[in-house]
This record gives C-alpha cells, structure tokens and sequence, in this order.
C-alpha cells in the first residue's frame, strides 16, 4: 500500500511537468501540500463500507470544486478510469459510481473523451490474456458510470459509442453473461424515441429466432414495441408473441429469465412486459393459461414456480376484477398454497412474506374500490387445505382494508361459519395427505370443522386491529356472535335477537363450540385490555364486559326462542340475578377505584357461570359478601351470626377466591386478580398472607414433588432393554429354550438376542456393550422386577424349558407343540410386562405436566406478591416475605432445569431485589416485632454463611441488610425520643463525630445485638477456606451502617497480619483499601481515634511488607499487591487529612525489600501482575521521598549484549530506533565517562548540558535541600517539594514564592515538624548520598532499568495532586535560574 501511495503522489507530479510555465514551482508545491489528503479520497472510494465510500465521493467533489482546471482533476479522472479495472471486484462499481457523479457535476468534461480513456486504458485488443476479464468488466461499469451520469441520453455520439461497445462486449459471455444486454436495455429504455428509431436497427435483428432466444433480446423487444411500435413494424412486420407457434419459445425464455434472478429472488421485467402486452392485445386469458399455467407451472422447477407466484402479485394491481377471479381459481394459487402448506422447515425458502408484500401493496392502492379489495381478500381465504385455509388467522394485509371492505369481509366470515360452501374453496390435499387410507381425513365433517375453527379465530383477530371509536358496530357483532353460539342455541327466530334468524347447513359439533367459547373469552381478555382506558368503555360509558352481560341477561329472558346449552339451576339462576343488582349498585359508586375493580372481577365470575357454572355459583356469593363488606356495608345478620368467632374475615375469603381464580390458565383473569388485589392488599391480614405463602412454601411443593419419579440414565436403559426383550420375544423365548437356561430381559446376552432398527434400541446395545467389561450379570438380574421374573420363571418351567445337567432327555421331550405354548405363554407374558412399562411411563409423564402446572400456577400467585411489595411497601406484613422469597430462589437455584423453574426463579429474583430491597419506601411501624427482627437477622446472616454458592448467599445477605434499613429507620420508644429532645434542646456544641451516634440512639438499632452476628460472618469470611461471602457484600453493609463498620474494621485490621492464610490476609487489606475513603465512616471517628487506626493499620502493613518480593505462590503474590495498594491508600488519607504519623519504619522497611524485588524483577521470576507489583512499589517510595531510578540510553550501549537483563531487550523490541537512526550525543566520550566516575557529584564542575540535565539536577538539588533544612525524608509525604520554608540569608537556597512557602509549610506540617532554622546542623547529609540523582549512575540496583518508561509510568500513576505541584515547582525554578 505505501509502494501504491508513493506512485499516487508521483503521478500528478509528471502531469504538473507537462505544463512548461513560470509558476511550474509553485505548481508542484501546491500539489505536495494537498497530495495526501487528495490521495486518501481515493483509498476511502473502494471500502466496502457505503458511507464511507459516498462521504469519500462527496469530499472528493468538494475539493475538485476548488481546483476545477488544475492538475487534481486530470489525476482523478486517469485514478477513477484505472479503478473500474482493479483486481477486487467490490471496488470496481465504487470507483464507477464515484466517476459517474464526478461527470455529473462537471458538465463540461467531454464523454467521448471519457470513453477513449476508457478504452485506451483496457484496450480490448492488447491486454493480455490474464487480465482480459478484469478489462471487460473495466468497459463495462465504464458504460454504466457514462448511463449514471444522466448524460449519455443526451449526448448522441457518445451514445452511439457505447451502444457499439456494448455490443463489443456481449460477445464475451463467458465473463459479462448477460450483463451487456441488459445495461443496453437500461440504456435504451431512457433515450428518447427519436433516439430510439435511429440505434433500434443496429441493435434488433429483424429475426424472431433472435429475438425469442433471450430474455435481453425478447425484452429489447418488448421495450420496441412500447415506445415505437411503427418502427419496429417496418423493420420486423406483424409479429404475434401469443401464437401457438411462439408459446413455447416465450416458456423457454421466461424460464432462462427466472434462472438468472435465482439469486437476486425478484421479478424479470420481461416476465411483467410480457404480462402488459398481453392486456394491452386483450389476449390475457391465453397467456395465464397456457404461458403460466401449463408452460411454466409444469416445468416442476422451483424458480419457474417463484416466477409465476411473483407474476401473480404484480399482477394483482392490473387485473379487473373478472381476471382476478380468472387468476385467483386456477392452479398457480393452488400451487402456492401447496407451497405454504409444505414449507415448514427453517432451511426452506417460504414465499409467504413476498405474497404478503405484494397483496398489501395491492389493497394500499385501491382503497376506492372495496369489491376488488374483498374479492382479492376472499380469493386468498378460499385456499384451503382439506376445509383449513393456508393464510394464516393474524393476517396483518387485513389492516389496509376499506371500512366497507371489512365489514363484507366479516360478513362473509360469518356466512361461511354458518353455511360452509366448500365447492367454492380452492381445496387441495398435499401428497402425503393423499396416499393416507383414512376415509375420516377426507370427509365433508372434517373440512366444515376445520374452516369453522379458523373462521372463528380469525374475527376474533381482526378486532385486535380494529380502532374502537371507528369500529364499535362490528366489535359488537363479532362478540354478540361469538357469544350465542359459545353457550346458546335458538329454539324459533325473532327480530329482537338477530343471531336467532341465522342457520346452519352444518350441524354445530360440540368440539366447534369449544373452539367458539375459547374464542370468546381470547376476545373478551383482547377488549379489556387493549381498550382499558378511554376506548374500554362504549359511548354509553358502560365496559364491553359489563354490555355482554346485558345481552346475556336478554338471552335468559327470551326463553321462548333461545335456550343454554346447559340451562341454569334455580340456584344459578338466583346467583346470576343477585350479581345484576350487586353491579347496578356498584354502578353508583363507580367513582371508587376499589369500587370498579371488584365490578370487573364480579362481572368475570358472571361470564364464566356459562361456562363452568357449579364453581362460579359459589364464588359469586362468596364474592358478593367481600364486596359488601370490603366497602364497608353492614350485611344483615342474627345476633348469633354476627358474634361466630369462627367465621373469616373477608378478606381472607377474597383471597382464596383469587387463588382459585389464577389456578386456570387465562391471562384476562390474572390481570383481573391482580386489579382486584392492588385494591385489597391495604386490608390484607396475617392469615391471608399467609395462605399465598402456602401457595409458594417450597417445603411443600418439595413434599408434593416427591411423587415425581426421576428418570435416570440406567433406568431408561433398563426400560429399552424391556421393550427389546418385548418385540423380539419369540426368539428370546427360543434362544431361553434352546440353550437350557433361563435370560431375563435384564441379563447380557448374544447381540443376534436384540432385534430392532430403532436409533434408540442400537444406543442402549452400544451402551451395554461399552458397559460389558464394568458391570456383572448377577449386579444386572438384580436391576430386573423381582415380579416378572417370578413370572418368567413359572412360564418356563410350566413349559419344562428349564432342565438340569442329569436330565440330557429334556430338549428331546419338547415338542413342537409344547414349543409353540410355550411361545404363546412368553408372548402373553412380555406383552403385559409392555402395558406395565407404557403405563410407568405416562404416570411419570403425567407427574411432570402437573408439576409444570404447578410452577406455572406459582408463578401467576406471584403477581400477588409484586403487587403487595410494590402498592403496600411500609406495610409490616412484607417483612415475612423474606424467608418465603429466599427459599424459592434457592430451590429454584438447585434445580433451575425447566422453564418453569428458571421463569419462576427469574421472577422471584426481580420481586426480591428491585421491588423489596431496593424499594425507597419500607415499613416505619415494626412495633413489638423489633426482637423478632434481630432474631431474624442472625437467622439470614448465618444461612448467608452456610450456602454452597455466593450468588444465592447474595440473596440473604441483601436480606439482612434490609432488615437493617427497616431497624436503622424505626424510632425506639418515646421516653428515649424525649430524652434526646432534651438533650438536643439543651446543648448545641456536638461535634462532628457525635451525628451518626445521636441518629443511632434514636433508632430501634442496637449495635450490641448485631456486631457480633456480623462479626462472626466476617472472621468466617477472613478464615474459612471456601466461604460464600465476598468483599462486595460488606462494602455495601459498611457503606449503608458505618457506625457498625467501626465496630467491625478491627476484625479486618486483626486479619491482615498473623496465623491467616496469605489470600485471606489479601482480601483483608482490600476490604480495608474499600472502606477506609468511605466519608460517612471518616464521621464516626474523633481525630485521635482516627489517626491511632491509621497507625495500627500502617504497622499491620508494614509487617506484611517485610517478607515483599519473597511470593511463590498466586495468593501470595495477591497479598503483596493489596498490601502495597492499600499502602497507598493509607498515603493519600494521611496526606489529605494532615495526620501525623511517623514513616520511617515503612521507609527502611520498603527500602531494604528493594534490591530483591529489583533482582526478581531482571531475573523475570514473576507472574503476570509484577508489573503492576513494581509501580505500586514506587508510586509509595516517592511519596517517601525516593525516585524511582532511570537508566540511561548509553549506559546500556556500552554494556555487552550478554549482560543486558530480559527486561531491557524486550523493551528495546517494542520500537525504539534502531542504532544508525538515532541523534548522536553531542558530550564527548571523555566528559560522559568523567561525569561516571563522580556518581554523587553535584558541583558545578560538571560540563554544559542540555535543558533535561539541568531540571534533572535541579530535582536532586531540592531532594538534598529536603535533608539540610533538617526535615528527615521519610516523613516527607511529597518528595516533590518537601522542604520547609527556607530563609532569605541562605544564597544557596533559591527563593519561593508565597504559594510554594504555604505549600511546602503544610507538608512539613504533615510531617509533624516545626520549622527548622537553616543553620541548624542537619544530621542526614550521608543520607543524601543515597537517593539516587537524575542522569547519574549511582549505587542503586535500580540504575540499569530503562528510566523514561518508569517515569512515564510514575506519572500516570502518580497522585494528580502531587503532579501539579511538581510541575508548579518546575516552572518557578526555571523562572528563577533565568531571572
């Protein structure tokens, strides 16, 4: 690529040299200058990605604009031209469309000129043989590129040009295909049609052979005859495309069009040209029947049949409404709902979504003509499949008919349910349905229920498109019609009740009124749910709910012309009319939310007294005492009544009658019960709770699910050997007979005793075979029903098949006749023993389904529980969700295998943690429950501590802490409240640390009872080799409780150090790295205290640090690392605050740990984090007041390649110079050697050096003054400027300004050291040789290290607070050493 860029930039330079003038100079410069951003258009131009290629296109017309006649347009148009023949294919049409908008927005470039470029560049005739497929293709989007510019029609030459050259090109059809002819059609098809006549004989034979001999030429043709037919009629005569002569060729040629557009998967525009000719002559009927239908159709190819389904839909827009009916009853539709029947496999094209497209866009369009929109919708309906239509019942294309459309739609439905017309279905059966024997798969009963069942949920979906307000008429039919003949048959017909005056030609089956009722209700949860709000209610303000009972009271009181399937007891009947009184008085008091909920749950139960009217009987009266009760109406009731202390309250009736509701599977009644909770739940009692948590209790469902048999591998293995033994019996029983001995179905036998081609029985052979070697026979007879072989065993010796040694005459004594008894006996015998196996299994399957019900049914039962935590969270009652929730989790956690399981998990989890846990609002009112509480409390945080993984001791974690929240924020009794009003009254002169513990007393809180339940789950957590707990866990207790993490911080700080394992002591000072900044924490403590943890924890670490740079093993490596990163987060507390704290043991200690962390370090024995280990080490030493020393570039020069640690030559790899690129130093030899041998001078005898030497000095000169003014350095927290403020007598020392004297006053103060007289003898001098100076080899170890990345990595890691002053301290010397 950059050999590429090179000659890109050289080219416009010889095009500038072809202009010999006197700015030639400035010429070349001006090229130069934009040549790389001019050649990066170039490079974006062929990516494959469209945006950047089109901003690439435009940006490069951009800067054309500017330079429109200069060297840049030559270049770009011979760099376009020389792109439309690169050797990747996906860029040549990049480089061709970007040349067709560049001519396009430079009108004045020539085409002719263009297209010689073109053709001089790929010249057809001197290519060579390995390039002539990309020149072909180079003249060919050339041609496009001229077409696209919208400027080739116009420009006659140039179009005559590229015409021959098309022509030129199709005779390379090995490469472009047909890809000339069909440019040249496009080409055609814009010119004008003057144009046309002049290039129409030099590109049309007069000769129908080759014209009917590709879909080009045919369409070529086609484009003829459109646009100038008289000059296509003199050079080619009358020609008639439909003759019998013709028709055949016109099949081959759609044909070969349908193969060229496999991929592409569209309509040929020959096939649709050919489709207009044929309306335009008025021979359409001919070419459907005999092109479409009996030419192409029977091809039996599959891109033939697409051609035809897609010549259906395009053709939809352009047929009267009699060729629709011609088109939408012959054989193409019948063979495209073949094709949607028998496409069901994901693998396998579906044309459906095509066909959709196309019929929608058919209806969108003709919105002004209702007949043609209902006969096209009617047409699709009536392919059917035996009686079941292939459309399916949610056909969306139904949403853009015409209000009359719809409304004939529905009543054709309707007509179709009542009276089935098969004859004018377009029926078919598929050929696996047509070689099935069964006479009931093909009789008129089957098709009228099949119809009938999709006709009914059909309408029941078109109302889930419907927009109320528009639509109320037929909403209402719809759900009167589904309603009648759900429940209801007439008796004789009236006027009153329209429904009454429909029959039926079919007798309604009862399996067809199921479907109708479930239909009902589908649309009834579809109306009281889509249409909640405003468009719930009808214009009379009424539900729909509320109107069908109205009309289902009509139908009652009408019994003279309709009767209920299943008419009503004198009972029922009292229940239905009290609930049509309850609902006129609940009608008054509509304005109450409580009042419409219990409405909506009244008039539920009443619907469903149709369908299950024994259960809905009882819970109508049940239902109507809640009510009155619950809105706070006094029933009237005998004395003796009124004190029964036995009768429940009523909510606790409302409750089961919930619980009995969710129990079936509808989802209108789960969102009912849960309308109707959300307005109890505020009245909700102990005992009513209670009986949703039986519902949810896992220990029972776990009792209930003891029954369920689990089916194990050597089980199910067993069970295939049985049934092995049950279908080759006869030879079992033979082979048993004739070798003297007895084989159970269980015991190991020859392989020729098993005889199945099933997959599964060969798996179980390969299994015993694998298993042969492990297992004996005696260990498999045991695995057999004791009870069949005792039965086994008396067939056989009834049958004398079981003969000792001593009897050699008992083979002989078996006759044939015995034989086949015996037979018969071993045959009755296996096939009972198959009927016990097949009835094992469905008890089992059996089981499984109801415990699938079952966790569905919690599941539902848990919308109870969300609505109770979210409407009623300070209620006291959601306190004993905890356990209840922790339970499900954890079992579900076990045995999550199911959907249901995980679904149930899911949800409890949601419930727990975003609505319990995490809620603002929780319970202020625990009153005498607060010991039950702490109780509780130790209960969770023991659990916590107990389970197996930390995502489920997570959850009970997370439970404790809300208890906490919900302790922490209830008040203790009054007498304490007063008192400490009193106390607040009395003096207002607390301090700081005194708020956290005033709130503490004010609280039901008591630390006493809580920190040792924490405190044992903490020292578990420090000491217990696989505990659940993590560190994340008591981060959010210490965040949320700080007053219980000072309690608990010197558990941590105890196991930081001493007999604790090294990964233990690591999470130790990472929890402490944690908490330590935690601000809310800082407030608990007075300053002495503070500082005295500061202390105890620096000593802890420091004793830690002692063995650093000695790790083996992983977590030892992990001790050493939190243990130098919460040394440097003690560092920043003890900066920020001020503390005083003595660093000299940390000092010495890290300082003797040195030369062995660097000697490991070169040796490269450490593990991946030592890098991270090593910065760490020095970010604390230079806070101590120690650089981290920088190895120079020379030293390591002179050094042999033998000697240079691992270290240095991977770094010198990563890209660093290599020797002869690099600037030559400009010391001498001798001076880089003089200034080596005086490792600790830094006098002024030194030679002159650059601007890095003299701040590198000028550091070493502060880090020396730090120790003359008498501060020692290793209670310096900012080795950056750690010297006190120095006096004005000392002419060595410069001056500061005000800002640095503050600055470096507060450090000292750090330090806890007063301001020091300079004069003052300083008594680490010798020290300063120590410290390691800039640009000097000194005596430490560290000096070979490469020093800029060190720095580098210092900085970055640095404190951002120290860097600024350093760099402050920088810029002031730099000031001074100037002044």
């Amino acid at each position: 690529m950059a050999e590429m860029e090179s000659q890109d930039v050289g080219e416009p330079m010889s095009l500038g040299e072809g202009t010999k003038s006197s700015v030639r100079p400035a010429d070349r410069h001006g090229l130069l200058k934009h040549s790389r951003e001019f050649l990066d258009f170039f490079w974006d131009i062929a990516k494959p990605e469209q945006e950047t290629r089109l901003e690439a296109t435009e940006k490069l017309l951009e800067y054309l604009r500017t330079r429109p006649v200069g060297s840049e347009m030559k270049y770009a148009l011979k760099r376009l031209i020389t792109g439309l023949g690169v050797g990747r294919e996906t860029a040549r049409p990049c480089y061709s469309l970007a040349l067709a908008q560049l001519l396009q927005s430079f009108e004045d470039i020539p085409l002719c000129s263009i297209l010689q470029q073109i053709q001089e560049k790929h010249d057809l005739q001197k290519v060579k043989k390995a390039m002539m497929r990309p020149a072909l293709f180079a003249n060919l989007f050339g041609v496009l590129a001229l077409f696209q510019s919208g400027r080739l029609v116009k420009d006659s030459e140039a179009l005559m040009k590229s015409v021959k050259l098309l022509q030129a090109l199709a005779q390379h059809y090995n490469h472009l295909q047909e890809q000339p002819q069909k440019a040249l059609v496009d080409i055609l098809s814009e010119v004008p049609e003057a144009t046309l006549q002049e290039v129409l004989p030099k590109v049309l034979k007069a000769d129908l052979n080759s014209v009917l001999g590709s879909p080009e030429h045919l369409e070529l043709f086609l484009l003829a005859q459109q646009k100038v037919p008289t000059k296509l009629e003199k050079l080619m005569g009358s020609v008639n495309l439909f003759s019998d002569e013709n028709i055949p060729r016109l099949v081959t040629v759609l044909k070969m069009a349908a193969t060229s557009v496999k991929k592409e998967r569209k309509l040929p525009a020959v096939a649709l040209d050919l489709l207009r000719l044929a309306l335009q002559e008025d021979k359409f009927p001919r070419f459907w029947k005999e092109v479409v239908e009996q030419g192409l159709l029977k091809k039996q190819f599959w891109p033939a049949s697409y051609l035809c389904f897609r010549l259906l839909g395009a053709a939809l827009p352009l047929l009267s409404k009699e060729q629709l009916q011609l088109v939408m009853r012959g054989d193409v539709i019948r063979h495209y709902g073949e094709h949607m029947v028998t496409a069901k496999f994901p693998n396998q094209f579906k044309f459906a979504p095509e066909m959709n497209e196309y019929v929608g866009t058919f209806l969108e369009g003709c919105r002004d003509d209702p007949e043609r929109q209902l006969a096209v919708v009617v047409a699709f309906t009536s392919v059917t499949n035996q009686g079941l239509p292939v459309v399916p019942t949610f056909w969306r294309v139904v949403r853009s008919l015409s209000a009359s459309a719809l409304k004939g739609y529905v009543a054709w439905l309707r007509d179709m349910f009542l009276q089935p017309d098969l004859d004018s279905l377009v029926d078919f059966s598929t050929s696996n349905q047509k070689k099935a024997q069964d006479a009931s798969l093909h009789g008129p009963e089957r098709a009228v229920y099949r119809l009938r069942k999709w006709i009914i949920l059909r309408m029941v979906s078109i109302v889930d498109s419907l927009h109320l307000e528009k639509e109320e008429a037929l909403i209402e039919e719809v759900a009167r019609f589904c309603f009648f003949h759900s429940f209801f048959e007439k008796k004789k017909p009236t006027s009153q009740i329209p429904e009454t005056e429909q029959q039926f030609s079919f007798p309604m089956e009862g399996r067809a009124r199921e479907v109708v009722s479930n239909a009902f209700f589908s649309l009834l949860q579809t109306l009281s749910t889509q249409f909640r709000q405003a468009p719930e209610q009808t214009q009379d303000r009424q539900p729909w709910t509320y109107r069908l009972v109205q009309f289902a009271d009509m139908l009652l009181n009408h019994s003279r012309n309709v009767a209920p399937l299943a008419p009503f007891t004198t009972q029922q009947r009292q229940a239905w009319d009290r609930m049509l009184q309850t609902l006129k008085e609940l009608e008054a008091r509509s304005s109450e939310a409580k009042a419409t909920a219990f409405q909506h749950l009244l008039l539920l139960v009443g619907i469903h007294l149709f369908k299950s009217p024994t259960e809905s009987c009882d819970l109508l009266g049940d239902i109507q005492t809640c009510i009155k009760k619950g809105l706070g109406e006094k029933t009237r009731r005998t004395r003796s009544k009124a004190t029964n202390p036995q009768e429940p309250p009523w909510v606790e009736v409302l409750v089961e009658i919930l619980l009995a509701l969710l129990a079936q599977p509808s989802h209108l009644i789960r969102q009912v019960a849960r309308s109707v909770f959300s307005h109890i739940c505020s009245h909700l009692t102990p005992r009513a709770l209670q009986l949703i948590l039986d519902v949810l209790n896992p220990e029972q469902s776990q009792d209930e699910d003891d029954n369920v048999v689990v089916t194990d591998d050597s089980e199910k293995q067993l069970e295939d050997e049985e049934v092995l033994a049950i279908e080759g019996q006869g030879r079992v029983g033979r082979h048993m007979v004739s070798n003297g001995e007895v084989r159970l179905p269980g015991t190991r036998g020859h392989p020729q005793d098993k005889t199945s081609d099933s997959e599964d029985n060969k798996n179980s052979e390969s299994e015993e075979e694998s298993n042969e070697e492990e297992s004996d026979e005696e260990d498999r007879d045991g695995d057999v029903d004791p009870g069949f072989r005792e039965q086994l065993m008396a067939v056989l010796q009834a049958g004398k098949a079981l003969g000792g040694v001593d009897n050699e005459d008992d083979e002989e004594e078996v006759g044939d006749e015995a034989m086949m008894a015996l037979d018969q006996n071993l045959a009755s015998l296996f096939a009972e023993q198959k009927l016990r196996i097949q009835a094992r299994r469905d008890e089992k399957n059996k089981i499984q389904k109801e415990k699938a019900l079952r966790r569905d049914f919690q599941i539902r039962v848990l919308d109870l529980i969300e609505v109770l935590v979210t409407k009623q969270p300070e209620n006291p009652l959601v306190l004993e969700l905890l356990e209840p929730l922790l339970n499900i989790i954890r079992r579900s956690m076990r045995t999550s295998s199911t959907k249901q399981e995980q679904d149930l998990l899911h949800k409890t989890a949601r419930i727990f943690t975003h609505h319990l846990c995490r809620s603002r609002h929780y319970c202020h009112d625990v009153g005498n429950c607060v010991e039950t509480l702490y109780t509780q409390v130790e209960r969770l945080v023991q659990q916590a501590s107990h389970q197996a993984d930390s995502s489920i001791s997570l959850y009970y974690f997370n439970a404790s802490l809300y208890l906490l929240r919900v302790l922490k924020g209830n008040t203790a009794d009054s007498s304490i409240c007063k008192t400490q009003k009193k106390e607040k009254a009395g003096t207002d002169t607390s301090t700081k640390p005194k708020g956290p513990k005033v709130a503490q007393a004010t609280s039901c809180l008591d630390l006493s009872l809580v920190t040792p339940v924490y405190s044992s789950a903490l020292s578990s957590f420090l000491t217990k080799r696989n505990s659940p707990l993590t560190i994340p866990m008591f981060l959010s207790l210490f965040s949320r409780h700080p007053v219980l993490c000072k309690s608990l911080l010197p558990v941590v700080v105890q196991h930081v150090t001493g007999q604790v394992r090294p990964r233990h002591q690591a999470q130790a000072c990472l929890l402490l790295q944690k908490t330590l900044p935690i601000r809310e924490l800082r407030l608990c403590f007075e300053d002495p205290e503070w500082e005295q943890l500061v202390g105890q924890i620096l000593a802890k670490v420091t004793e830690n640090l002692r063995a650093l740079g000695e790790a083996q093993t992983k977590s030892e490596h992990l001790k050493e690392r939190s243990s130098l990163e919460l040394l440097n987060a003690l560092f920043r507390i003890i900066n920020h605050e001020k503390l005083t704290v003595d660093l000299t043991c940390i000092r010495s200690v890290l300082q003797s740990q040195q030369p062995n962390l660097q000697q490991r370090v070169q040796q490269g024995e450490h593990s991946t984090g030592s890098s991270r280990l090593y910065d760490l080490y020095w970010q604390a030493m230079k806070i101590l007041g120690v650089q981290r020393p920088k190895s120079e570039k020379k030293d390591a020069k002179e050094v042999p390649s033998a000697t240079q640690n691992p270290i240095s030559m991977k770094r010198k790899k990563k890209g660093f110079l290599p020797e002869t690129k690099k600037r030559k130093k400009r010391k001498s030899e001798g001076t880089t050697q003089e200034e080596n041998a005086k490792p600790t001078s830094i006098s002024g005898d030194q030679p002159p050096s650059t601007g890095k030497k003299r701040k590198k000095r000028m550091k070493a000169k502060v880090a020396a003054q730090a120790q003359v003014n008498g501060t020692p350095a290793a209670r310096s927290l900012a080795i950056k400027s750690p010297d006190p403020e120095p006096p004005a007598a000392n002419p060595s020392t410069p001056a500061k300004t005000p800002k640095l004297q503050k600055k470096n006053r507060k450090l000292s103060q750090v330090n806890g050291d007063t301001f020091v007289s300079p004069t003052e003898p300083a008594g680490e001098k010798q020290h300063q040789k120590e410290l390691p100076k800039k640009g000097v080899s000194g005596k430490s170890p560290h000096s070979a290290l490469p020093q800029k990345k060190a720095r580098l990595s210092l900085a970055s890691k640095s404190p951002s607070l120290l860097q600024t002053g350093a760099k402050k301290k920088k810029a002031q010397m730099r000031k001074e050493r100037k002044s």
